[in-house]
């Protein structure tokens, strides 16, 4: 199986398989697959037995252990069934850097997994291969950011005590696949308030800017209700954002949307828009997003290629209740 890189990704992914993952190296590995026999062996059932901890692997005071357990529960919690065990906090040879490993499991799987990161001096950061929050409220920060920076046209509820926030490419196949995932957590969840920003990924979808620049037009010049019509269209038709095709492809998503598909244009030409995109483009590498599509539930980054629907309801329910 592929190993995620990223930390965010792995803690996710252990929420996914139901193990915790090796962490710090991103590898691939092909299975040989089991010569056949007459009777299957069965499923690994059971308790995990966590081995016991050492007291002398706990050689650093900070992070404490309620500080980690703090920030596990807010990746985990909202999974009932997700058990884990601190099993060293440790001094490192940097002055105030700590390894922290971790032991974590499902309550019916014996399979136990591994997850280790090291934490800055000032305890407000974690580092694997990239630097994340780390704390007691680990998504209070990048929170805060979205509230204050995240300006894309919006839709569902007017309060944003529960805030939903996409950095998508409209270029992007993935992100046009989970567009109906993000129209029902919308219906399941009319409490959120979503906000929608472009993240053209310009090196691999040579369309995708021009199309970001569009879509801001159309919001600009008719409204959110306008833009997320446009929205529908392209990735509808996203087959058809080519270099020679693109210009056809958006305008007609305009028209459709109940936009002057001629004024849309003109204004995508301008230094305004493409100020409107650098800014959310800016905005997504504040919050180290590196990937589409990304969901951000009230600042928890959530890559959305691998999150089946029922986890999706699970972290939104279990954030919102944290943060009232």
């Amino acid at each position: 199986m592929q190993l995620l890189a990223s930390l965010r990704n792995t803690l996710f992914a252990i929420a996914l398989i139901g193990m915790a993952a090796p962490l710090l190296h991103a590898q691939a590995t092909e299975e040989v697959p089991a010569a056949p026999s007459a009777t299957a062996a069965p499923a690994p059932s059971g308790p995990p037995q966590f081995p016991p901890v050492d007291p002398a692997n706990f050689t650093s005071d900070t992070p404490s252990k309620d500080t980690v357990n703090a920030f596990l529960h807010e990746f985990w919690g909202y999974d009932p069934d997700r058990i884990w065990q601190i099993q060293a906090i440790q001094k490192t040879a940097a002055p105030g850097v700590s390894k922290v490993t971790v032991l974590a499991a499902q309550k019916t799987n014996p399979q136990i997994g591994t997850l280790q990161f090291f934490t800055t001096p000032d305890g407000q950061h974690l580092i694997s291969n990239e630097v994340l929050p780390f704390g007691v409220r680990p998504f209070d920060a990048p929170h805060k950011v979205l509230q204050a920076e995240a300006n894309g046209p919006s839709r569902g509820a007017a309060s944003k005590d529960l805030l939903l926030v996409e950095f998508a490419d409209f270029q992007c196949p993935h992100c046009k696949a989970v567009q109906p995932t993000i129209q029902k957590l919308l219906q399941d969840f009319p409490n959120a308030h979503f906000i929608f920003e472009n993240l053209p990924l310009t090196s691999i979808h040579t369309e995708a800017l021009k199309a970001a620049l569009y879509s801001v037009c159309v919001a600009k010049l008719n409204g959110n209700d306008a833009f997320f019509k446009f929205s529908d269209v392209v990735f509808e038709n996203q087959a058809a954002l080519t270099p020679q095709t693109s210009d056809a492809t958006l305008n007609d998503a305009a028209t459709k949307a109940g936009a002057d598909a001629a004024k849309v244009g003109a204004c995508a030409q301008t230094p305004e828009a493409k100020a409107t995109v650098d800014a959310s483009i800016k905005l997504a590498q504040t919050l180290n997003v590196n990937e589409t599509p990304t969901l951000f539930v009230n600042g928890r980054g959530i890559p959305m290629g691998a999150a089946p629907y029922e986890t999706l309801q699970k972290i939104i329910a279990f954030q919102a209740k944290e943060d009232k």
